[in-house]
């Protein structure tokens, strides 16, 4: 059994599957690779078919009908015979030499019989046309190379929040939370690093660049117009991010504050999207997506509204939505995300 189970959900990937198989397989022997080939209508099924037959002894590939991102990373994960889950996307990749120092140490972990919940990484925001490519890391905030609790964490500043690109989670705890993420659904990657956190209690971090998240294509989801035509995919998923904030089950401050900034992060997209958009029903929604973090929770709606970020994208009229604007704009150049 491979320490480390590696999920690459893959719809109509031929143009960047053998690419992103090639740096896992690179990465040493101690990583399972599986291939979810998500009902692709192009030459992927077959490319996927190739590298399992190449790569005989790393890499599966299971065929599914078409579920989206959340359905292959569901049949991904019940697939899954590691200890440790980690999401690559098939148009991204990894660093071998970083990766192989990320399993090295969980194999450490592993000898020692101790348990890690959530192993933090560095990863890049490979942007193209970009010659300095913008490093995400979290040096000064959560402790390096130590087993940490929530205790330990520093405060996460408005640009920094944990995504997928930088998470491994442990197995049994994805049970444990029962994560099951909505099919034909886009950005569930967010649910994915979400739902699992009150579960956590053990955290390890290496600043090691190990994911290459490669960004700023116009057929990419994550893509501005693309995000604003999927509207309502992103509305869902920060609908339930909502939901699953329980607050009277998690009693660490500091794992509540990093909750409430991570949904405050998600909810600011989605508000400055229907900004964007402009119409009077786009901001109706969007002083219904604020209400209904009212109607669930009244603490959180005070934290979220009074952070710097809540506050800015709630300010009012028209010369208010411009200046929410302008300074989403320069946050965007200044970190390099879409």
């Amino acid at each position: 059994m491979s320490i480390l189970s590696v999920i690459v959900p893959s719809y109509n990937s031929e143009c960047y599957l053998s690419k992103c198989i090639g740096t896992l397989v690179e990465s040493g022997n101690d990583i399972e690779v599986i291939i979810v080939n998500d009902g692709s209508t192009d030459g992927t099924a077959a490319l996927a078919d190739r590298l399992a037959e190449q790569y005989a002894l790393a890499v599966r590939v299971v065929h599914q009908v078409n579920k989206g991102h959340g359905g292959a990373v569901n049949t991904g994960i019940a697939s899954a015979t590691g200890k440790y889950i980690k999401v690559v996307d098939s148009d991204d990749w990894v660093n071998p030499t970083a990766l192989r120092r990320v399993v090295d140490k969980l194999k450490a972990f592993e000898e020692m019989n101790s348990r890690i919940d959530m192993f933090l990484c560095d990863f890049v925001y490979d942007k193209v046309g970009e010659k300095d490519k913008k490093v995400m890391h979290y040096r000064g905030i959560v402790p390096e190379d130590k087993v940490l609790t929530w205790d330990d964490m520093g405060r996460f500043g408005t640009g920094k929040y944990i995504l997928m690109h930088s998470v491994i989670y442990n197995k049994e705890l994805l049970k444990r939370c029962e994560l099951v993420l909505p099919e034909h659904t886009f950005y569930v990657d967010n649910i994915f690093v979400y739902q699992p956190m009150p579960y956590v209690e053990k955290i390890y971090y290496m600043s090691v660049c190990v994911y290459h998240y490669f960004i700023g294509r116009e057929d990419q989801s994550v893509n501005e117009k693309n995000m604003i035509r999927r509207i309502d995919q992103q509305l869902k998923v920060n609908q339930l991010m909502i939901e699953q904030m329980d607050i009277n089950k998690i009693k660490d401050r500091k794992r509540l504050s990093y909750m409430v900034h991570y949904l405050t992060i998600i909810t600011t997209i989605s508000s400055i999207l229907l900004i964007k958009i402009g119409t009077k029903d786009a901001l109706e929604t969007k002083r219904k997506l604020w209400h209904s973090i009212w109607q669930h929770n009244k603490r959180v709606y005070f934290k979220m509204k009074l952070s710097t970020v809540g506050s800015v994208m709630n300010l009012p009229g028209i010369v208010g939505r411009k200046i929410t604007l302008l300074i989403y704009k320069k946050a965007q150049q200044k970190v390099g995300f879409n």
